[in-house]
């Protein structure tokens, strides 16, 4: 039997990863307030996720316990330097990842910024620089960003010949011979989003 390329080696990092989806979004809604009113409160925050104010004061104490969030004498939330720079690289992620999505794959914008969001918490910056690097040199030049966005509209899953798709390996395809319709149906998505 042969070894899982994604083996416990791999997902047991994303159980290591100190930044969940919810803490992410916390540390952003509370930057975001604090540029656009010069203050966070955690009635604020509540309000800008649509979670109840106990659960905000909740998962906000959390962060303070991290060292993310302080709270000065006025009960407004600041964030710390470690807490920007988590809520601002998040934040940058998600642009690079929906734009990338969008812009080199073609994907509908709905399903872009949905996958961004789930992905942005967990991307690393090396990966973050590597898209960005892609993302210049392929739309850096309309030809080549016009004949990629092609072959990207003509993508069918699946390939003709595992043998001879450079991606597939040991005669397994890599797309899982799976159809839009069915993967969308496994993700409880309609195909059309």
């Amino acid at each position: 039997m042969t070894k899982p390329i994604n083996d416990s080696t791999y997902w047991r990092e994303f159980e290591k990863n100190d930044v969940t989806h919810s803490a992410a979004h916390y540390l952003m809604a509370i930057d975001a307030l604090k540029d656009e009113f010069g203050y966070a409160r955690v009635t604020d925050v509540s309000r800008m996720l649509e979670v109840s104010r106990g659960a905000a004061s909740m998962s906000i104490s959390q962060l303070k316990k991290r060292g993310w969030v302080t709270e000065d004498p006025n009960r407004f939330l600041l964030l710390t330097e470690e807490g920007r720079e988590i809520a601002r690289l998040v934040e940058h992620n998600f642009r690079i990842l929906s734009k990338f999505f969008q812009e080199v794959l073609g994907v509908s914008p709905n399903v872009a910024l949905s996958d961004a969001c789930k992905m942005e918490h967990l991307m690393s910056l090396e990966t973050g620089r590597r898209m960005v690097w892609l993302m210049r040199y392929i739309l850096s030049d309309e030809s080549r960003a016009a004949k990629i966005h092609d072959v990207m509209a003509c993508f069918k899953p699946g390939c003709e010949s595992v043998e001879q798709c450079p991606l597939c390996e040991s005669g397994e395809c890599l797309s899982g011979n799976i159809s839009c319709e069915a993967y969308d149906k496994l993700l409880g998505r309609s195909s059309h989003d």
